[in-house]
C-alpha cells in the first residue's frame, strides 16, 4: 500500500470473548480478498447515508462500533455525532485503506477482526464508556450468527441500528400469527423491541443488490431481566425446539424433547389446543410454558 499508515506494521488491540487477551487475528493471507466474497453491498447513497445517520439519535458522548466499515461511507458520519467510533473490518486490504484514509480523525479507531469474536464489554471498558451504539451494514449471509453474538452481549449495547435485507427486518419485528414470527423473532424480542425504521432500495448500494433492505433500530428493553444468562439460553434452546419444524404444531414439536404427559399437563393448565403452533403464541406466554415444562 502507498504511504506509512498508524494501522501498518500493528494492529489495534480489541478484545476478544474467545480468548480475554487476544487481539483479533491480522491474516495477511487475506489482504486480497475482496468485498464481493465477503457478501457485502456498499452504501453509495448519500440521501440514505444522511437519512441513516439522522434516524441514529445519536449522543455526543457516544461510543460506536461500527460493523464492516468498508469504504468508510458511514464511519466520518457516525464520527462527527459521537465521541469515538471503533470500526471493525473483516478485509484487510480494506481495513488498511480505511486506516490510510481516516489516519487524520482522532475519534477514529480501525481494526482489522472479525466482530464474531469481539467482547463488546471490553471494547468498551478499553475505551472507558459503559455502554457502546452498534451500526452495521451487515453481509446478507452472516446476518443471523452477527445478531446472536449482539444479542448474547445485549447488556454492554445501548442502542442498536443494523442494515439487513428486509425480508429478515420483517422477521426480527413480526408479531405472532403471522407467517414471519420464529425463532428469530424471539431472539431479538427477548432482548430488545425492534422496528424498521428506513426501507432502503437496492439502488442506494453498489454493487446493488438483488434483494430489499432495510435499517432496524433496537431499543434495548430486556423481557425477563430477573432471568440468568444461562436462563435466557435453556430459552432459546426451548424455543429452537418449539419452531424446529413449522409445519408441525406445537406439541408434536416439543415431543422430541419433553414427555407426553408433561406436555399435556402444560397445556391443559394454560388451556392451549393441542393444535396450536408456536407462531401463534407471544413471547411471555412462550416463557411461561418453558418455565411449566423445565420445573417438571
Amino acid at each position: 500500500m502507498p504511504g506509512e499508515s498508524r494501522f501498518a506494521g500493528r494492529v489495534p488491540r480489541i478484545l476478544s470473548k474467545r480468548c480475554p487477551d487476544a487481539r483479533l487475528r491480522y491474516n495477511r493471507g487475506v489482504a486480497r480478498t475482496r468485498r464481493p466474497k465477503l457478501g457485502q453491498h456498499f452504501l453509495t447513497s448519500e440521501n440514505y447515508r444522511q437519512r441513516i445517520v439522522e434516524s441514529l439519535s445519536l449522543r455526543a458522548d457516544d461510543l460506536v462500533l461500527e460493523i464492516g466499515p468498508g469504504r468508510g461511507a458511514m464511519t466520518e458520519l457516525l464520527a462527527a455525532r459521537a465521541r469515538r467510533v471503533v470500526a471493525v473490518e473483516l478485509d484487510a486490504e480494506l481495513a488498511q485503506q480505511l486506516a490510510e484514509n481516516l489516519k487524520d480523525n482522532t475519534k477514529i479507531e480501525i481494526v482489522r477482526g472479525d466482530v464474531l469474536t469481539a467482547d463488546l464489554s471490553a471494547l468498551s471498558r478499553r475505551n472507558r464508556f459503559e455502554r457502546c451504539v452498534v451500526f452495521g451494514n451487515l453481509p446478507y449471509y452472516i446476518t443471523s450468527p452477527i445478531l446472536h453474538h449482539l444479542l448474547e452481549q445485549a447488556g454492554a449495547i445501548r442502542a442498536m441500528a443494523l442494515l439487513v435485507q428486509r425480508e429478515v427486518a420483517e422477521r426480527l419485528t413480526a408479531q405472532p400469527g403471522s407467517r414471519d414470527y420464529g425463532y428469530l423473532t424471539v431472539l431479538a424480542q427477548l432482548h430488545a423491541e425492534p422496528r424498521i425504521v428506513l426501507k432502503v432500495p437496492p439502488g442506494a448500494f453498489s454493487p446493488p443488490p438483488k434483494v430489499q433492505s432495510a435499517l432496524v433500530g433496537f431499543t434495548m428493553r430486556p423481557k425477563f431481566p430477573a432471568w440468568s444468562a444461562h436462563e435466557r439460553e435453556h430459552f432459546l434452546d426451548f424455543v429452537k425446539v418449539c419452531f424446529a419444524q413449522k409445519r408441525k404444531n406445537l406439541f408434536n414439536n416439543l415431543r422430541t424433547t419433553y414427555s407426553h404427559d408433561a406436555i399435556e399437563a402444560a397445556f391443559d393448565a394454560f388451556g392451549i389446543s393441542p393444535r396450536k403452533r408456536a407462531e401463534e403464541l407471544h413471547l411471555g406466554f412462550l416463557a411461561s410454558l418453558f418455565e411449566r415444562l423445565v420445573s417438571v
